[in-house]
């Protein structure tokens, strides 16, 4: 039987190596989605608001690094008033600096943030979801993909997609 995740209390949890000191939290496949890659679940990390808490360092840092994936009001709100030490914000900040020296920019140079809405400039074959994401499609509440600068994520016709920031503009 393995231990319950630390983020949310899952039982199907599996040990996450927390870089770069290499600390094993136990994690939930769902959290060690979160915690390498794109946090979508978003009602699924209100466990957060608990687990930045933790006496745990290592709990701390990955829940401060997926909060700051989260696209949700709260999540920032929770940023602004958790408090690591000084050391464990280092550690954490290292996981999350990468993320913020990108910049994704769109077709015409804008910025592009977390959130933000774009539109389509052209038509865009979705590989493998079978339909074509026409030009003039707004797409809501887009996420950065964290080691790509091309690249972003949102929803088109209920399916969250990849799309290159050279096919959009910032609404």
């Amino acid at each position: 039987m393995s231990n319950p995740c630390a983020l949310c209390g899952a039982a199907d949890a599996a040990a996450f190596d927390v870089a770069p000191r290499h600390i094993s939290v136990e994690l939930c496949p769902t959290c060690t989605a979160g915690a390498t890659g794109v946090a979508e679940d978003v009602p699924h990390w209100r466990c957060l608001n608990d687990a930045i808490w933790s006496p745990d360092a290592g709990v701390q840092v990955i829940a401060y690094r997926i909060l700051h994936k989260v696209p949700a009001a709260w999540a920032t709100d929770l940023l602004d008033i958790a408090y690591l030490e000084p050391d464990v914000l280092d550690w954490a900040q290292e996981g999350v600096a990468h993320e913020l020296d990108l910049v994704h920019k769109d077709s015409n140079g804008s910025i592009l943030a977390r959130g933000d809405t774009v539109v389509l400039i052209k038509d865009l074959p979705v590989k493998g979801g079978g339909f074509t994401a026409k030009r003039g499609t707004a797409v809501r509440g887009i996420s950065l993909v964290s080691d790509n600068a091309g690249h972003i994520e949102g929803r088109v016709e209920g399916q969250r997609i990849v799309i290159l920031t050279e096919f959009v503009k910032k609404q």
